[in-house]
């Protein structure tokens, strides 16, 4: 749990709240008043749901409707909230029935869906907005995955730039704010009169974002 949360990048006062998102209802056996994750998950489902349609809105001013629509159900998926649990390795730290193996939770998008989405509810709760924020870009990145095939937006944009002699992107920080815990970064990228912004939790991930904002921008291949 410390790992964990040092990977989040914030330590929670209610420990419990913590254990709780991590505890699948199998652990139960089927126990009455069994405490699990299911109401955390209601609330997570909700809590990623808002942000995630807050940053689309904000960021594709242009977009219509279904637009939007699709990449909010990229983001928001069950499928795409279980690759973040994986890579936050959340794998071996969902406490579930001892007949399930490591194996089986570590390939059920279900469980580990659920568990993210309640780590975020946790998060929330205990700390507010700020406190989830790392969370959240950590989904909105891996949902936000170009559809040549490519897991990294910036090499999807330099691959694009290389195929066409023209010069290597040129990414910028723009702006850095927010407390230690939940840093918040705003990269400029551009690509000959091409320009667009995003912003991250870390320079990295928004670096990302910018690259993918400008995929989009000007229908790279994406």
């Amino acid at each position: 749990m410390r790992a964990l949360q040092a990977r989040l990048g914030y330590e929670f006062k209610d420990k419990a709240l913590l254990e709780r998102a991590l505890t699948h209802k199998s652990r139960g056996d089927g126990q009455p008043g069994f405490m699990h994750n299911e109401r955390l998950e209601w609330l997570g489902d909700r809590v990623l749901g808002l942000m995630a349609a807050e940053r689309l809105f904000h960021m594709y001013a242009r977009a219509e409707e279904g637009e939007l629509t699709r990449q909010f159900n990229a983001i928001v998926s069950g499928k795409n909230c279980a690759q973040a649990a994986r890579e936050l390795d959340l794998t071996h730290l969902v406490e579930v029935s001892r007949g399930l193996s490591a194996d089986a939770v570590a390939e059920s998008d279900s469980i580990l869906g659920d568990a993210f989405e309640a780590l975020m509810a946790a998060l929330w709760l205990d700390g507010g907005r700020h406190a989830v924020e790392g969370l959240f870009e950590l989904v909105w990145v891996s949902g936000q995955t170009p559809s040549s095939g490519s897991r990294n937006p910036k090499s999807a944009l330099q691959e694009w730039a290389q195929k066409r002699g023209l010069s290597t992107p040129f990414y910028k920080v723009v702006e850095r704010d927010g407390p230690d815990h939940a840093p918040r970064f705003v990269v400029e990228v551009k690509l000959g009169t091409l320009v667009a912004r995003a912003q991250g939790s870390s320079k990295q991930n928004a670096e990302r974002a910018a690259a993918l904002a400008l995929l989009k921008q000007g229908g790279l291949g994406v």
